[in-house]
Order: structure tokens, then sequence, then C-alpha cells
């Protein structure tokens, strides 16, 4: 069986097209066959060697790979689930087990972790949405602000900031996001009730909108003790790679890690719900041949990309 991993970490020139052994269902999975892979930062990550602590010394092949959208393939023993053989589904897929992430022709997955794909909407798009707005979702539940509040986003314009302003809007909230000059108008239309010029500077331009501070910032863009400052005495700080402080002024920092809620059906149902709705924008940067997923990796570590790009794997 096909799948694009490594047998040793590094550059995205160390991503190779593998063989390896058909997956099989086990209690309480699902094994599904994979027609597009979402490309997201945690891959190149993981395909670096950045995350390698947490395959704890398996031997490889090591295959990345979050996000997945196709068709169930088989039904393992003691599954309760609506899916049958052959219904179009999107996954979310934790790579640092046996099993390996998303990129492969066949994965097998928990059945708590595949909800039906949203209806109208081809593989490649219905493979971009459920890692980052679930990450949104989980930083926005941390956060706890009541309707009326404000959040602030920074990395708005991106496949996961763009989620945090979407579910933000639908919570409720007014939000304050930045946004270079060219992805201003991107980023509006996504709902953001104010866009501030991104820059280490942001936390005094969103101080200047919101003088007593807003109520939390989900911090897409990585800026940390930057942005600190944009929020109120008492507010949150969710923020997506592990920063974790320092904090100040009674601020409570929630780092977010999308692991915890990969098995929860209800969130993930909720997410298709809003995307099928139109409530969640998915957007496909480019899609690409599964075999070129070194030059995708290339394509989103030198910056800019808007939206993912997806892996074709029904070539």
């Amino acid at each position: 069986m096909r799948a694009i991993g490594v047998m040793q970490f590094g550059g995205p020139e160390v991503l190779q097209v593998l063989d390896i052994p058909e997956p099989v269902p086990g209690p309480g999975e699902l094994r599904l066959r994979v027609h597009a892979a979402a490309v997201n930062p945690t891959d190149t990550g993981f395909r670096s060697g950045a995350t390698s602590a947490r395959l704890e010394g398996r031997p490889g092949p090591y295959v990345p790979g979050m996000d997945a959208a196709g068709v169930v393939d088989a039904i393992g023993p003691d599954v309760e689930t609506p899916l049958k053989v052959g219904d179009p589904v999107i996954a979310v897929v934790l790579p640092y087990g046996r099993g390996g992430g998303a990129y492969a022709d066949l994965i097998v997955v928990p059945a708590s972790s595949v909800v039906r794909a949203p209806a109208g909407v081809d593989f490649p798009t219905a493979s971009t949405l459920l890692m980052n707005s679930l990450t949104a979702r989980l930083a926005l539940d941390d956060l706890g602000i009541r309707s009326g509040g404000t959040v602030a986003v920074t990395g708005a314009a991106g496949a996961f900031g763009g989620y945090a302003v979407e579910l933000a809007k639908a919570d409720g909230l007014s939000v304050i996001a930045d946004a270079s000059q060219a992805d201003e108008e991107l980023v509006a239309r996504l709902g953001a009730d104010e866009v501030v010029r991104r820059g280490d500077d942001v936390g005094s331009r969103i101080r200047e909108l919101a003088p007593r501070g807003v109520d939390g910032v989900i911090d897409g863009a990585l800026l940390g003790e930057l942005v600190l400052p944009a929020v109120r005495d008492g507010g949150g700080f969710a923020s997506v790679r592990g920063w974790d402080g320092p904090s100040e002024r009674g601020i409570t920092i929630y780092p977010i890690w999308v692991r915890r809620a990969l098995t929860d059906t209800a969130r993930l149902t909720a997410l298709r719900d809003q995307a099928e709705a139109g409530t969640l924008t998915m957007r496909v940067a480019e899609v690409l041949p599964a075999d070129q997923a070194a030059e995708a990796h290339r394509r989103l570590e030198a910056g800019g990309v808007r939206g993912r790009i997806v892996l074709d794997f029904t070539a």
C-alpha cells in the first residue's frame, strides 16, 4: 500500500513514497480509503523531527498528516457508528501512533474521529476542515468569552485564524483581527469587525480599538508576549504552539493541544454542520498529486499560503 512518509527526519526532501502493509481495523476502528489529505504546519513539524519525542522511540517509517477525506473502506469489530462502507467521510488523525497519519491510501482511525463529509463539497475541500477548525473551537471554549464580548485573533488570514474569526462571530463575539495590507479584504470578508495591520506592535494597535483590552486573544501568528498587552486584566490568552507565558495582570494562558479532542465526535459533527451551513469557509490553496508532498511542504514553509494545500490520493 502506498504512503507518503519519512524514514529519517529532515527537510522536505526526506519525504518519499513508501510501500507499507495495509492496516486492519481493530475494535472501535474504521478503515478509510483516503482521497485527499490536507497539509498543515503540524505535518512539517512532524517531518522535521520537531515533535519526534511523541513517537516514544517507535521505529519508522513515519507517516504525517492529521486531516483526511475519503470513504469508509472497512468497519472493525465492536463499532457503534451510523456510517456504512462507501460513505464519504472526513477524519482527524493522530500521526504518532503505530498506524501513522493521513498521508496514505488506507488509514485506520477510531470511529469517534470520523464524521460524514459536508454535503456538496469535494474531497480536497472537505479535507481542510477538521484539524484547524477543531483547534479554533477548543481555543474559544477554553477562553469562555460570553456572547457580546470581544476577542482578538492574530494570523487571521491563515486557515486556523480564519476559522477562529468565523467561529467567534457565530458565538456572538466582536472580533478584532490582524492582517497584512494584501489580506485586509479577506479577513473582513471572513467576518472580523475591525482589522488592524499585522506586525510586532499589533498589541498596541488592538488597544487603540479596545482601550480597556479585549477579553481574550487567539494567537494564530505565534506572537506570544508581543500581543499579551492587548488583553484586559484578568482576561485569557489561547496559544496554539505551546507558549505558556510568563503572563501578567492576572491573564490566564491556555495552551491549546488539538490531540485532546480528536475523538470528540460531538464537536466534530458540530463543525461539519457549520461548514455545511456555510458558517465556516473551507479554503483550498492548491491541490497536488500525493507524490508531490515534498513540494507541498516547501510551499507551506515558504509562507504566504492562504487556505490549505491538499494532497490528492486518487491518482
